[in-house]
């Protein structure tokens, strides 16, 4: 498993899909986002279902629904994919999409007892819990059954003295591209057909969590 680049400023889905599409031989995608909604008020039943699991670790997800979202960009987003050929949850022989959550991710990679507080609070507490995460996905590099390969042009992106001097929108983007790194990492899962719990159906919107012994 390696990072091979980081896209910056896809706004769109028409842009997404088109930095995805001129990826070669692309078999799986794993999108941190709401990607199916057919809900007009309330939560999705797989944010239901993952707020019973993980609500008491500070896990539960945001609300989703039509109300909200009337023009959902991801949802946009992944019925394009599935026009191209990417089906939801579908076999690691041809193509596929999932939606995925780093929060409950995170927690059961890691073996985490609570959520790690790295989107919110105040900008050290942020600084500190980009940097926890940084080092829980480095640790993915030694050897293992799944392995994180860092080329040196992405390893600033985890060094902690720099998420140490970010702040506001440089701050932000060092966090999006570190949950960017969550989503590869239950893509590689996924493909590799590891023990999971889907949340939900494909039906009327889920969230894909893997499920694995304590990593290294």
């Amino acid at each position: 498993m390696k990072i091979a680049s980081v896209h910056e400023q896809l706004y769109t889905a028409n842009a997404v899909l088109e930095t995805l599409t001129n990826v070669p031989n692309l078999r799986g995608i794993a999108i941190d986002a709401p990607l199916i909604i057919k809900n007009q008020s309330g939560q999705r039943d797989c944010e239901k279902a993952i707020g019973r699991e993980y609500g008491s670790r500070h896990a539960s997800c945001h609300t989703s629904n039509l109300t909200k979202f009337p023009d959902s960009d991801a949802a946009l987003l992944s019925e394009r994919l599935v026009a191209e050929g990417f089906t939801h949850l579908g076999s690691t022989s041809e193509c596929w999409q999932i939606e995925c959550y780093p929060h409950p991710a995170l927690i059961e990679l890691f073996k985490l007892p609570m959520r790690l507080p790295y989107k919110r609070g105040r900008v050290g507490e942020k600084r500190s819990g980009q940097a926890t995460l940084a080092r829980l996905l480095s640790s993915l590099s030694g050897e293992g059954y799944l392995t994180l390969e860092v080329p040196e042009g992405f390893r600033h992106y985890f060094d902690p003295d720099y998420i140490a001097q970010l702040k506001g929108k440089a701050l932000k983007h060092n966090e999006d591209v570190l949950d960017s790194v969550i989503c590869l990492i239950v893509a590689a899962f996924y493909q590799l057909g590891m023990q999971d719990r889907v949340f939900g159906s494909a039906g009327d919107g889920y969230i894909y969590v893997p499920e694995v012994e304590q990593l290294p």
